[in-house]
């Protein structure tokens, strides 16, 4: 099944970017380069001009090494917890608990990404190359600045941290030293995200793809040695885990820098622009707001219904967690070619060209329904069998199950709400689903889901239907405030 599953996966994943490629827009009657032609330029790295080429090809060239990038990320999750998996519910319950509060940290991550991506963009669609190492320089200091709070918590009150989510006593015990390295080292998750938000932004999205599968590459392959133990390596157990995490990614990290400053084919960074400045950092600064504080309701929601479930029992936190993991490797390719959305929304508009830039989100979120559509099927078909990849515990099967069928209702339109929600960002307009996710994830998500799982006792199948009655609303929300075209006018 397993086996099977990827594939099947894959299949539509391809099918996806090859319609958006075979997609053509007035005009575009120029000869295009074949297939196999634009999929060996889209691995290496292309110089296109991503304003002016057909748009079809333009969603290739970019959608390929950022869906590949992702599939990457989503495998690592996976694999991590597949041996995670091994050491029972409890360990699960740590990696699923400390991801809460890593889930703060990315909602900063990703916030400060989606500036730098919407910036960077812009101003290579402007021809300004100068401005754009500028913005990745700034980039960096404020990377360091942020990790700086999650990093002093993490090391010296790892336990507390557990406790106050809820963690059974094997998890405080045992499993403090995975939150103290995850939390601890956060500084290169986040170096880690604005960095490849600045290639993806610059459109060197190749240079996001192959820097993520060798992070990622080492730390799955040191994530048995270091958690079971082999030859020359200890048995760490759920510490071990934190700790590939940490290599892998460090290695990632030290790529990037080194290509950033070498020169990629859209940007480049100078050692003259290493100093302070503080215009291009309020710009960002100014940009992100909108960006972390939809990233920071949403994650924060996310605490919410974890803390609810971990009322609940670690099996439902397990459960969750593993259902989660499953969603991620499922949904990083309809990431993939939402961020290509962004970056061209973003380049589009900086060229001038909004009616090319909202075409490319009609065109990608087509592709994106169709895919998560079929993905769907699975997750309602298989939802068994997908939890029984990772463990063996049957309560924890259940659960997690019930999320995966829960969730296959909803796919339809998840599909079109990620893209709506990267046009707003790629576009500079991050107040907006600031504002769509406050009302939907606060203020319907927790009250709903409280009151199904605790004042009419569903437990953990009243979080899963709240989740879905708010997302399914969010996702049909965002699209018509989409259709109403004022994100064409933002400035940043």
């Amino acid at each position: 099944m397993p086996l099977h599953f990827v594939a099947i996966v894959l299949s539509c994943l391809i099918s996806s970017v090859y319609f958006c490629m075979m997609m053509t827009t007035p005009g575009d009657s120029q000869p295009q380069p074949s297939f196999w032609q634009d999929l060996k330029s889209a691995i290496k790295g292309t110089e296109a001009d991503y304003t002016q080429i057909p748009l079809g090809r333009a969603i290739f060239l970019l959608a390929v090494p950022m869906i590949l990038e992702l599939v990457m990320e989503s495998t690592f999750a996976i694999v991590d917890i597949y041996f995670v998996g091994k050491l029972g519910a409890s360990a699960v319950s740590v990696v699923g608990l400390t991801e809460t509060y890593l889930y703060l940290l990315y909602s900063v991550a990703m916030g400060l990404a989606t500036a730098v991506t919407a910036i960077v963009a812009r101003r290579v669609g402007e021809k300004k190359a100068k401005d754009a190492g500028a913005v990745a320089v700034q980039s960096i200091f404020i990377a360091l600045i942020a990790s700086l709070p999650f990093a002093v918590g993490g090391i010296f009150f790892p336990k507390e941290l557990l406790g106050l989510m809820g963690a059974d006593q094997w998890g405080i015990e045992n499993g403090y030293r995975y939150t103290q390295w995850m939390l601890g080292g956060n500084v290169i998750v986040v170096l880690l995200f604005l960095l490849n938000a600045v290639f993806r932004g610059a459109g060197d999205a190749a240079i996001a793809m192959r820097v993520l599968w060798i992070a990622n590459g080492v730390n799955i392959l040191l994530d048995p040695l270091l958690i079971f133990g082999w030859g020359p390596f200890p048995a760490l157990g759920i510490e071990g885990a934190a700790i590939a995490t940490n290599i892998g990614r460090g290695v990632g990290v030290i790529i990037q820098l080194w290509l950033l400053f070498k020169g990629g084919k859209h940007i480049r960074a100078t050692m003259s622009q290493l100093y302070w400045d503080g215009k291009t950092m309020l710009a960002i600064l100014r940009t992100s707001a909108g960006g972390i504080g939809q990233m920071i309701v949403s994650m924060t929601s996310w605490i919410f219904l974890m803390r609810i479930l971990a009322g609940v029992g670690s099996e439902a936190v397990a459960g969750a967690t593993i259902a989660l993991r499953v969603m991620m490797f499922t949904m990083m390719p309809a990431w993939g070619l939402s961020n290509a959305a962004a970056t061209l929304v973003g380049q589009n508009l900086g060229a001038g060209h909004p009616e090319r830039a909202e075409s490319a989100v009609w065109k990608i979120g087509l592709y994106n329904m169709i895919f998560l559509v079929a993905v769907s099927f699975f997750y309602f078909f298989y939802n068994d069998s997908l939890m029984q990849i990772f463990t063996g515990d049957d309560r924890v099967i259940t659960i997690g199950a019930e999320w995966l069928r829960i969730l296959s209702y909803s796919f339809f339109v998840y599909g079109w709400w990620m893209v709506s929600v990267q046009a707003f960002n790629g576009a500079g307009d991050t107040r907006t689903p600031t504002l769509i996710n406050l009302v939907f994830f606060w203020l319907i998500q927790i009250p709903l889901s409280y009151f199904l799982a605790i004042y009419l006792d569903l437990e953990h199948s009243g979080v899963f239907w709240g989740v879905f009655v708010s997302e399914t609303s969010v996702g049909l929300f965002t699209l018509w405030l989409f259709k109403k075209g004022r994100w064409k006018t933002v400035r940043v």
